[in-house]
This record gives C-alpha cells, structure tokens and sequence, in this order.
C-alpha cells in the first residue's frame, strides 16, 4: 500500500480534503480542529490497520465482525448480482436506486454492529492495493459485507502470500 515513505506517516495536517469524506463527518456547531484531524484520521487508520492485518493472516481465515455468517447471508440475500472478484461499479452503488438498497441493508444493523454507518475506505477491486483510482469512499456495513464476501473466497490471501514470499504458500489466484 502506498501512503508515502516506508514508515513516514501521512501529514495530515497537509492533506487534501475530499469533499464527500468531510460531509460524513460533518457536525453542527463550530468546526473543531480536532473533529477535521479526525475525520482524516479515522478512515484511513481504519484502511491502514485492516491491510496490516491481512498481511499477518490470510483473508480467508479471518472474521472481521462477531456477525460475519449473518452479513454474509444477509449480503448475498440482498445482493445476489454482486460478485466480489469485480470491481465495483462505485455510480451504481452511489445512485439513488444503489442508495436505497444499501441503506436497507446497513440499517438492519443499526443495533448490532458498532459504527456501522461510519465512514471508510474500500478497495474497488480486491486484485489492487489501496491506491488513489483503486479506493472508494463507504460506509463500515458496506465494507464489511464486501470484504468479508471477499474473504470467504480467498481473494485477499495474495496480501498475506506477497508480504511472506519465503514460505510454502499455496498461492491464491486474486
């Protein structure tokens, strides 16, 4: 993944606002410094630390939520066209028909999963490193449903495979 450097942090400070991400985080009141350092920080915290940890464990034996069986199920229930080895067709999801069924879908778990509207990042295809062109803008419930769709078909193994080249991997065809 390509944030700069190896080991530089993101600055921040410097970072180019994105419109959409801003408005997710949007609160009433006067803007605080430390809510717009938060609302960069968060998303890509989150991409940061789900990409460490597919490159200690294979996708394909991780569970990202205690409820994983039943948003999976839920998942292709709902969405039964969705196929996780494509890439997403980030205006169908985002137009008002794709909208509506994600809202459906997301508030189901209102209750029951924490932070499930917040925002994240969300690789476009699963064959490609974050990247500027790779990475979409969503919300948790919908990273969660597509990544672990993705995960239940090994199509994040080859992190873990690229990140320990020097062991006997069988290797996953992202």
């Amino acid at each position: 993944m390509s944030l700069g450097p190896e080991g530089a942090s993101p600055d921040l400070e410097h970072a180019e606002n994105f419109e959409d991400m801003e408005k997710q985080f949007a609160v009433k009141g006067p803007p605080s410094k430390i809510l717009l350092i938060s609302s960069r920080i968060l998303p890509v915290q989150h991409m940061t630390t789900y990409w460490a940890i597919l490159e200690k464990m294979k996708g394909s034996r991780l569970r990202l939520t205690k409820m994983d069986d039943e948003i999976h199920e839920h998942f292709k229930k709902d969405f039964p066209e969705f196929d996780p080895k494509e890439t997403i067709d980030e205006d169908k999801m985002k137009s008002k028909e794709g909208k509506e069924r994600w809202r459906n879908f997301m508030m189901t778990y209102e209750k029951t999963v924490d932070d499930f509207n917040f925002g994240t990042m969300l690789r476009s295809n699963p064959k490609f490193e974050y990247g500027e062109k790779e990475t979409i803008f969503a919300m948790r419930m919908q990273f969660y449903a597509v990544e672990i769709a993705r995960n239940r078909e090994g199509l994040n193994d080859w992190i873990y495979e690229q990140a320990h080249p020097n062991e006997d991997n069988i290797k996953s065809e992202p």
